[in-house]
């Protein structure tokens, strides 16, 4: 299979199980403690509230998910304009070099365009070059102009 085959979908309630376990390896990656209780009521609330939308990518043959995407809607003040944040990528290690992360990623800025989007934006981690090389080749451009801050609370 590769991305071309592969099918996306907006993610549902019926769809949060699936999500919150690729969701809880994601947050594993980032070196935070397997917690599939934590993961699961977070997706469900942002789905079911509307918070995020979250674009699962499913196997055709046999509907098991490989992959998912997640976005916030927000808003730009300097562009007076809305955006979307791509805060989650992640496919599965046994679906990865098929396209899907790509598939994902075109499927989230055709969500964006159609929504009246001026932008998607995205961080990664400053290691994770197979994350970068995807998301350069998509046309995502690196911003130099700008630094980052957070406060945690």
């Amino acid at each position: 299979m590769n991305y071309s085959d592969v099918k996306i979908i907006h993610a549902t309630a019926d769809d949060v199980d699936a999500v919150a376990e690729m969701f809880d390896l994601y947050r594993q990656f980032y070196d935070q403690e397997p917690d599939l209780k934590k993961c699961r009521n977070f997706i469900y609330k942002r789905i079911t509230r509307s918070e995020s939308i979250v674009l699962l990518a499913v196997d055709p043959d046999n509907g098991s998910a490989l992959g998912f995407t997640q976005l916030y809607p927000t808003y730009c003040s300097v562009a007076a304009a809305r955006i979307f944040v791509l805060y989650d990528l992640f496919v599965r290690t046994e679906a990865r070099n098929r396209g899907i992360g790509r598939a994902l990623m075109k499927r989230a800025e055709e969500h964006a365009r159609a929504a009246g989007a001026s932008r998607i934006q995205l961080e990664t981690h400053h290691t994770n070059k197979h994350a970068q090389h995807l998301y350069e080749s998509l046309g995502y451009k690196k911003d130099e102009e700008f630094f980052g801050y957070a406060l945690l609370i």
